[in-house]
């Protein structure tokens, strides 16, 4: 994954960064973040990991598990951090461990098979009702985030099959993440629901932002390579 969605890998050292330094920031964020960090995380995977679809049926499940527990070590820093920021987050910490051990051996192997199989508005409608069950859980519970890591992990597979960084999507990826965080702002009772679709679009909109070309290519001229043969060889 390296060299690949830099503005999207900023972003997300950022907010892990802040999430670890919640203790000293504010306590009560806490949930808020460590739920947008299992969304940008399974996004960010999904994409590092797109050979699955080449994987063999338990081969793969079996690959993928092998690896895991590299990729669990930041998570359970994640959690003692939960831990330190006092008695009201340390119930965070059991649903952290509860939720990444259930997304890495149970939500992914399973979901990276389903969702290969599903056209992009079918990968829609399934966000959709993840969004309305991640809304109908309380924030920080296991539930809660192991929903929000099926969110990321489908929301990456529906922006692979979308525009590679068309500006029109881009836009409303960054209309929606506006929206978002503007209803949690002015309706905080609305927030359970607003804030994971929130923090998918704002991961949209950086994967975009992440590939957006500033020069034209070559085979994007009229007539492909035919055209830009007879564009050099014009006096």
């Amino acid at each position: 994954m390296r060299g690949e969605l830099r503005i999207l890998g900023m972003a997300h050292g950022l907010l892990l960064g802040l999430v670890l330094a919640s203790p000293m920031i504010g306590p009560s964020a806490l949930p808020w973040g460590v739920e947008a960090l299992f969304i940008i995380a399974a996004f960010q995977l999904r994409l590092a990991d797109r050979r699955w679809d080449a994987r063999a049926g338990l081969r793969g499940w079996a690959s993928h598990i092998r690896m895991a527990p590299a990729r669990l070590a930041p998570w359970a820093g994640t959690a003692v951090v939960a831990v330190i920021a006092g008695p009201e987050q340390a119930a965070l910490a059991g649903s952290i461990l509860t939720a990444i051990i259930l997304g890495e051996l149970l939500i992914y192997p399973v979901g990276a098979n389903l969702l290969s199989r599903l056209p992009r508005p079918g990968l829609a409608g399934l966000i959709a009702l993840l969004m309305i069950g991640c809304g109908l859980s309380e924030p920080g519970q296991a539930s809660r985030l192991a929903i929000a890591f099926a969110i990321g992990m489908t929301g990456c597979v529906f922006w692979m099959r979308g525009p590679d960084g068309e500006m029109r999507s881009t836009m409303l990826a960054a209309a929606a993440a506006i929206a978002a965080f503007l209803a949690a702002l002015l309706h905080p009772q609305s927030a359970p629901w607003v804030i994971p679709a929130g923090a998918l679009a704002t991961t949209i909109a950086l994967a975009h932002l992440s590939v957006i070309r500033r020069q034209p290519q070559h085979w994007r001229i009229a007539g492909g390579a035919r055209g830009f043969r007879s564009l050099l060889s014009r006096p």
